[in-house]
């Protein structure tokens, strides 16, 4: 299994008052984040994934706003690694997927899996990749995933650990874990150029480990983590224009 030291990562406002469909967000810029602000009762944070039960609220815990420099990392893309700063960024990567090939499930795991698998074991030297989520982030109105504007981090040590319990079968997984396991986001724009919420990452060394705060991820069947961002001083944050 792949995967990438914990980034913080959120999808930034959109950049512009106005529809211009030739406008695409260059250099740096100042946009508002949301940050943790926790359960005002003292109480474990949690989210629901789906609907929760009747009279418990979607999430216990709140956000604070801070305006926070956002720099890009267009022309610079060299200058970023896993390793480092846990996030890179990878140019002119081909795809026989088409715009259609993510209206379908089925279409993802035939296609674009197996891509995204030989790039991950061409980038990072894996042994073994396994992919076990992917979901397609729409901006438009009603959508059932649209992009996530806290500062967040999709897995913690702890959930990293259950990940592999979850998805190997127990002999295999407690061998993996005695070794360097990994998870890696690999994101990818759909529909041309990003002009609206491009996601922002901040810069893993920048980050330290006491901002960072569990979050219970409910789901129907289980629960897992997620973290939660807490503003600290020194926090570096980049995009990726386009």
């Amino acid at each position: 299994m792949a995967t990438t030291t914990i980034t913080a990562a959120t999808q930034t406002p959109t950049l512009t008052a106005t529809h211009d469909p030739s406008y695409i967000p260059r250099g740096p810029v100042t946009a508002s984040l949301h940050f943790y602000k926790p359960p005002s009762d003292g109480a474990k944070p949690f989210n629901y994934v789906e609907e929760p039960p009747a009279g418990v609220p979607q999430r216990n815990f709140s956000d604070t706003e801070y305006p926070v420099e956002i720099n890009d990392i267009r022309g610079r893309e060299a200058d970023f690694t896993l390793d480092r700063h846990a996030f890179s960024a990878l140019r002119n990567v081909p795809s026989a997927a088409t715009r259609a090939t993510f209206d379908s499930d089925d279409d993802v795991k035939r296609i674009y899996y197996p891509e995204v698998e030989r790039l991950l074991l061409e980038q990072t030297g894996a042994q073994r990749v396994l992919l076990f989520d992917h979901t397609i982030r729409k901006a438009r109105p009603g959508a059932t995933r649209a992009p996530v504007t806290r500062v967040h981090i999709d897995q913690t040590d702890e959930s990293s650990r259950a990940r592999v319990l979850h998805h190997l079968p127990p002999d295999e997984a407690e061998e993996l874990l005695r070794h360097r396991h990994r998870i890696i986001n690999v994101w990818r724009s759909l529909n041309g150029a990003v002009q609206q919420h491009p996601l922002a990452f901040a810069d893993s060394s920048s980050v330290p480990d006491d901002a960072m705060v569990g979050i219970e991820h409910r789901y129907p069947d289980r629960t897992g983590e997620t973290a939660a961002v807490r503003k600290t001083d020194g926090m570096k944050w980049w995009y990726w224009s386009g």
